[in-house]
């Protein structure tokens, strides 16, 4: 799904800032990031609140693809740093108006240097081992990882692909307060979804809920 969605944008010649080779493997690296992040936030939350067992060696590994995601997603936007700014174009501008403003226009410049100021400082922290091993600076770390990239893959790349339009006009871009109320429904909705799935499987795996037909003496383990 991430390389379609990459695909269509990346597919797309009359958005320069899109139209690069790395978009897919890009959102890939970032979503094997903000995924184990995230689930280690879920992980650690259901050990600390709940009689669930979470063995410590599957916190450790998701960890460590997080690290190695976070790791290649730098290196991949380092990439493209350099192609965009090392000897700019025309096509450059997009990229300009993200990192430096563009004619007196700066909305976006905050965000992306706020992302990439998150992403390093997660980055560095999963990449020490000492660290990585200390429950608060991990969950630290992970919370640091997921609101950067939902910054870097949303703010950082879908707006300014927009800036500027293909005649060359600025126009900086601000979500109404439909568009905001619409986001954080969707949010809400998805976080409770996943609640009520995470607190079904727990009663099921903690056999608090049990099938009628199910023989006596079965817990879900």
């Amino acid at each position: 799904i991430h390389m379609v969605t990459a695909f269509l944008l990346a597919g797309l010649p009359a958005r320069p800032f899109w139209n690069t080779s790395l978009m897919g493997p890009r959102f890939l690296a970032s979503a094997f990031a903000a995924g184990p992040a995230f689930m280690i936030l879920t992980f650690s939350y259901i050990r600390s609140h709940t009689r669930y067992e979470i063995p410590e060696h599957a916190l450790s590994k998701l960890a460590m693809i997080a690290t190695v995601a976070a790791q290649i997603n730098l290196i991949m936007l380092g990439s493209e740093i350099f192609k965009e700014f090392y000897y700019p174009t025309h096509h450059s501008r997009s990229a300009f108006y993200l990192f430096f403003g563009l004619h007196g226009h700066n909305g976006l410049v905050p965000w992306i240097w706020t992302s990439i100021s998150m992403n390093l400082v997660a980055t560095a922290i999963l990449s020490l081992h000492p660290l990585r091993r200390n429950a608060n600076y991990l969950r630290f770390s992970c919370i640091l990882l997921v609101v950067a990239i939902w910054m870097e893959k949303g703010i950082g790349l879908i707006v300014p692909g927009f800036i500027p339009s293909p005649l060359g006009e600025i126009v900086e871009y601000f979500p109404s307060w439909i568009e905001l109320v619409v986001t954080v429904g969707i949010w809400a909705m998805g976080l409770f979804v996943f609640t009520v799935l995470v607190r079904v499987a727990l009663a099921i795996e903690l056999g608090d809920e049990r099938s009628p037909t199910a023989p006596e003496g079965v817990v879900g383990h």
